[in-house]
């Protein structure tokens, strides 16, 4: 059914694909292939020029993407039937999901700087 011009199956592609993405871009950060740069990885002026800093808090932010990833593409799988004609109501449950995930991982990240910046 068309609802204003989208699917619930667009829904659905655009949900997993972007947990799919965040999984595709986490690996290079897991596997600390990525040096400091302005583009790419978690980006703050105290960790660009601290490689000692930069490797590990990318890498734990990358672990946390893929869990972000893994959430978003399972809650896009898992309610696509069950709310198949509430198109809203499934929109808005894939993107409130996806947006508080990676809303705590921020802050879950920010923490870990901070603690490896005691040592």
């Amino acid at each position: 059914t068309y609802v204003r011009g989208i699917t619930m199956t667009s829904l659905l592609i655009l949900y997993v694909g972007s947990g799919l993405l965040l999984i595709i871009i986490s690996i290079p950060l897991i596997q600390r292939r990525i040096p400091p740069n302005i583009w790419y990885g978690f980006r703050i002026p105290q960790i660009l020029n601290n490689p000692e800093l930069w490797y590990p808090v990318n890498e734990y932010g990358g672990r946390g993407f893929v869990w972000i990833g893994v959430i978003t593409i399972v809650t896009a799988l898992g309610l696509y039937f069950p709310l198949y004609n509430i198109l809203d109501l499934y929109a808005s449950v894939c993107a409130v999901v996806m947006i508080v995930s990676l809303t705590v991982h921020v802050i879950l990240t920010f923490r870990y700087l901070g603690t490896l910046k005691k040592k």
